[in-house]
């Protein structure tokens, strides 16, 4: 089977390498910036799958191009699941990641372990041109507890501090692949790979 092209709607390489790890085995997987797109969608919705979808939609309207796009956050109970959908946003876009986990690690500094529990949220939404006009989407979630210092150097955005009890690791001490079986994007992604192989067998 040819290989059909996804245009991933991201311009993070941390995010695109996880993405084409799940997907190319079955498809070729594309950045905007591959795809020649240098464009920002407003992310004004409320939840992550409005997100997505409307990041998708834009941009296969734009391309004419299947197009996937994710939203993701980081959801702590403590602080009513904030920053949630605002998570890239939270302390300003181009604030450094770590000055946002340092933020989060002192306003939780004296909070004890069994209030820190946290979750990472991806959906990722589809948008397919003619003739299949189709939108899906997919959710995955990983449970853990926020750490009380940053640790790892394998991934990115919140990856340090999110800690999981059960490995004694946080996600950015974790290989792409161990991270991939597990991840809340991982997960998603192969759910919505699966979505994909039954539209276009």
């Amino acid at each position: 089977m040819h290989k059909k092209k996804i245009i991933f709607a991201t311009k993070n390489n941390g995010k695109l390498k996880e993405i084409q790890a799940v997907l190319s085995d079955t498809f070729e997987v594309i950045s905007m910036n591959d795809a020649g797109l240098n464009i920002d969608v407003d992310e004004n919705g409320t939840t992550f799958e409005e997100n997505a979808l409307k990041k998708a939609a834009e941009i296969m309207r734009i391309s004419g191009e299947i197009v996937l796009a994710d939203d993701s956050g980081l959801e702590i109970d403590y602080l009513d699941k904030a920053p949630g959908v605002y998570s890239a946003r939270y302390m300003g876009e181009n604030t450094p990641y770590s000055i946002k986990n340092n933020k989060i690690l002192e306003i939780l500094k004296n909070v004890p372990e069994e209030k820190r529990t946290a979750r990472f949220v991806c959906v990722i939404a589809a948008s397919l041109p003619s003739p299949y006009n189709k939108t899906l989407t997919a959710r995955g979630t990983i449970e853990g507890i926020i750490g009380y210092e940053i640790k790892g150097e394998n991934g990115f955005g919140y990856d340090p501090i999110f800690y999981l009890p059960e490995k004694k690791l946080t996600t950015a001490q974790l290989s792409l692949t161990d991270k991939n079986k597990i991840s809340h994007r991982g997960k998603a992604l192969h759910i919505m790979k699966n979505k994909l192989i039954e539209i276009f067998k």
